[in-house]
């Protein structure tokens, strides 16, 4: 059977990514990873040393990229930069310098290959997302990415609440910011309710996201704080 082209590409890059990241591969791992058998493993690195890449066969332990051999850089798409500027702010965290002074070093490396479009979003996006203490660890909502794509692309976005009394109700919001304490809060402006209003993402049924663009609120997380403190209840 003929091997889909496209998806043989894909996997090639795939590998060629997983040389950058570690230091010894071996075929079997490779082969586990892709569900591919080890045959085509050996097919995969033929073809990448045949496009120049210099991968070295350690005998009896694995391959490696030659020291010193640069790759361009991998691309991200926008929901994968987003989560990586999420993990930044939940490192931010922690209590330890040196962890906190290599990821954030780690951070601007990657950063540093984004696309100038995707710079200026993850920029937005780590300046108006805040974290406190969360420990609740259960994975209790499931909209965080679209929410982040919505706050970034400054889209409307029509989402379904459900309040503190079981109530349901749509909403047209703005989204604005996200903080993480307890549970993950969506700042946004709410056209129901004119006003800037708390939403916690448990308690989104639905999300969808509007092909209509706001006005980008021109006021930093810092100065919303300022002029209209922290909830101190939820809608």
């Amino acid at each position: 059977m003929i091997e889909n082209e496209p998806k043989r590409l894909s996997r090639l890059t795939a590998i060629l990514n997983q040389l950058q990241t570690k230091r010894l591969l071996t075929a079997t791992e490779l082969s586990i990873k892709f569900s591919v058998s080890v045959r085509t493993i050996y097919r995969d690195i033929r073809a990448l040393e045949q496009a120049g890449v210099p991968i070295l066969t350690e005998e009896g332990k694995g391959y490696t990229l030659m020291e010193g051999y640069n790759i361009p850089p991998v691309m991200f798409t926008e929901a994968q930069a987003n989560a990586l500027i999420t993990a930044e702010q939940l490192v931010l965290q922690n209590k330890d310098a040196s962890f906190i002074r290599d990821y954030a070093e780690a951070i601007e490396k990657i950063k540093a290959v984004l696309k100038y479009s995707q710079k200026d979003k993850v920029n937005l996006l780590s300046e108006r997302t805040r974290f406190h203490q969360n420990i609740n660890r259960e994975r209790n909502s499931n909209n965080l990415s679209e929410l982040q794509f919505a706050l970034t692309n400054f889209l409307f976005t029509k989402i379904d609440y459900v309040n503190a009394d079981d109530q349901v109700s749509s909403r047209i919001i703005e989204p604005f910011a996200l903080l993480s304490t307890d549970n993950w809060l969506l700042v946004a402006y709410c056209q129901l309710r004119q006003e800037f209003r708390f939403f916690r993402l448990d308690r989104i049924q639905k999300v969808h996201l509007l092909s209509e663009k706001f006005e980008p609120h021109k006021m930093t997380l810092q100065e919303f704080f300022d002029k209209y403190h922290r909830p101190h209840e939820y809608p």
